[in-house]
């Protein structure tokens, strides 16, 4: 073979080489030169060889004639060349084409994949598309966190200059911090108070570093923090019960206005007509229970105006001694439609004493007023949340306790409707009239999920009685909108049964606090489930509840601290209760209760 020399101060140069050393690819020494370029680059030479052979030329191509390939072999190498350039072309297309096929299919599976932010405190919270939107506010509290630690060892080896340097570095970072909890509600200086910290750090590392020293003094911050949590926990608790169960002004002037305009009419004004339908066993009959003028007028408003006949709805309210006039002159100056209503004092009641109710009994016993109302009593916010919760006022008033006590206080009654004053109805409720209750006493809504609301949840099973009695995985029931036959209830002694558990629970350990243990105690085994869409909860504490369900629902219900008469309430949960509600009443423009 026959390489034209590319170097310029002399003429060719030929070279020999020996054909099993070639390759299909290679190059000559020296020179960027492969096969195809060398063939292509000599192909002159050796056709100006083969026009003007001298002697010394014709004998040294004859030497090397045997190492020379013929034109069909050049041809042949050729064309395996482009074979596998075209081979590695398909495989370069068949790689891009996979690749294209997994990226279109990354993108589809992307757009199935719930990105909603699951588990924070609040959903109401504002949301930030990056995961990674506070690294930087965590960057500077760990820094700050660290600068404490130097600054507990730097006062005690006596470092006092560098002490004061981390104080003034910390104050900077706590200034620049402020109530961020993003990175872009940071100050623009906070870049530069980092790079500072990170300085002063590294050369608190260098003087003060002791492994377990820093150790110990982070451990017991760690200490004081979590102590510090638990008291504002408690003391979020106190709060949070306290903002729920205050009066707001506006409903406290409502009454007051009513009850004086109670007073000042005649007595023969202060009767409800169609008296006579009271005790009507063919109508529909509702009890309802509330000491709030406002939450009540929402009840009896909302069933009449979905009812599809008001005339056949009676509704029995009671209230307390405090509330009796400002319910009846709302009713007298409000009435519903051609509805029945009929209000009662719970205090006239003679028959409810303390011989009699065992609630009644333990509230008037010594234990129980020094438990409620003794001075040197353990302030609330040293308390445990239980007992926080069990000093409601509520949890006092037999109001709350009535609903065992239905068939005595309509004796004459076979059916009756219990609604909380916390529901709004959406739908006429005459159907549960109609709904066969198969011989039990209580017709409700289950509230049972996989692992929560079932007994085990409001009950002691650490105690005999408890544990001999029950079972931990059945399904607890919601109050709130419950179907009672009270001839089932009286000939299967419920009130009695109530009255047995009552006595065992006066140390106040069988259950946890409020009316639906005993309930579920008391109605074990004989309560039907109701259809969850005559009854859907949480509207009180449950931010995440789907819109469909709320609408759909016959009754909703604001369970919880949240209740759509208080500033608290969830906005978006307000209207389905305020609707109900003529704000342009004269008594509610008096006392300023808007929207």
């Amino acid at each position: 073979m026959i390489a034209a020399s590319t170097n310029d101060l002399g003429p060719y140069s030929l070279d020999h080489f020996r054909k099993n050393n070639l390759s299909v690819s290679w190059k000559i020494d020296g020179l960027e030169t492969t096969v195809d370029d060398f063939y292509e680059r000599n192909q002159t030479v050796i056709d100006i060889v083969k026009e003007k052979p001298n002697s010394e030329e014709v004998k040294l191509m004859d030497d090397s004639s045997q190492f020379t390939d013929s034109t069909a072999k050049q041809t042949r190498r050729q064309l395996r060349e482009k074979k596998r350039e075209k081979h590695a072309a398909q495989l370069l297309q068949q790689d891009n084409n996979i690749l294209i096929k997994l990226e279109n299919a990354a993108i589809e599976r992307s757009k199935s994949v719930d990105t909603s932010v699951l588990g924070k405190y609040s959903i109401w919270r504002k949301e930030y598309e990056n995961d990674n939107s506070d690294s930087t506010v965590r960057l500077m509290r760990d820094q700050m966190i660290m600068a404490r630690a130097y600054l507990a060892i730097a006062k005690m080896k006596n470092k006092l200059d560098l002490y004061h340097e981390l104080q003034t570095r910390l104050k900077e970072s706590q200034c620049a911090l402020g109530e961020a909890s993003t990175d872009a509600d940071l100050h623009r200086s906070s870049p530069d108070k980092i790079k500072s910290m990170g300085q002063i750090l590294s050369k608190a590392k260098e003087q003060l570093y002791d492994c377990k020293l820093v150790t110990g003094k982070l451990r017991a911050m760690l200490q004081s923090a979590d102590e510090e949590a638990r008291g504002l926990k408690k003391q979020s608790t106190f709060l949070s019960q306290l903002a729920a169960k205050t009066i707001p002004n506006g409903i406290h002037c409502l009454s007051l206005r009513l009850t004086i305009d109670f007073h000042l009419l005649p007595p023969e004004k202060r009767n409800f007509p169609r008296s006579e339908n009271l005790e009507n066993p063919n109508l529909y009959h509702y009890a309802l229970f509330s000491d709030n003028v406002l939450a009540a007028s929402v009840v009896v408003n909302s069933t009449i105006v979905n009812a599809k006949d008001p005339s056949k709805h009676v509704f029995h309210l009671v209230t307390d001694k405090l509330n009796f006039g400002a319910m009846n002159m709302w009713f007298l100056s409000n009435p519903p439609g051609k509805a029945t209503i009929h209000v009662e004092n719970v205090d006239e009641f003679r028959w409810l004493n303390s011989s009699y109710c065992p609630v009644l009994r333990q509230l008037e016993s010594a234990a129980m007023r020094e438990y409620y109302f003794k001075a040197e009593h353990p302030t609330t916010l040293s308390s445990g949340a239980s007992n926080l919760k069990y000093r409601n006022p509520k949890y006092l008033s037999m109001l709350n306790h009535l609903r065992f006590y239905l068939p005595q206080v309509y004796p004459k009654l076979e059916k009756i409707l219990f609604l909380d004053d916390d529901i709004v109805v959406q739908k006429d409720l005459t159907g549960l009239w109609d709904v066969d209750l198969h011989g039990k006493v209580n017709g409700a809504v289950e509230t049972c999920g996989e692992s929560f609301h079932r007994f085990d949840k409001y009950l002691n099973f650490s105690n005999p009685h408890i544990a001999r009695k029950f079972d931990p995985n059945a399904c607890g029931w919601a109050y709130g909108m419950n179907m009672f036959d009270l001839k089932e209830w009286k000939k299967r002694d419920m009130t009695g049964i109530y009255h047995k558990w009552q006595n065992l629970n006066e140390e106040r350990l069988l259950w946890k606090l409020g009316t639906l243990p005993p309930g579920l105690i008391t109605f074990y085994g004989l309560t039907h489930p109701l259809d969850k869409s005559w009854h859907v909860l949480g509207l009180g504490y449950n931010p995440g509840i789907d819109r469909s369900e709320i609408e759909n629902a016959a009754v909703v219900h604001y369970n919880g601290n949240m209740k759509p008469w208080l500033e608290l309430a969830m906005t978006k949960y307000r209207g389905y209760w305020s609707k109900y509600i003529k704000y342009n009443h004269p008594y509610l423009r008096q006392c300023k209760l808007t929207e």
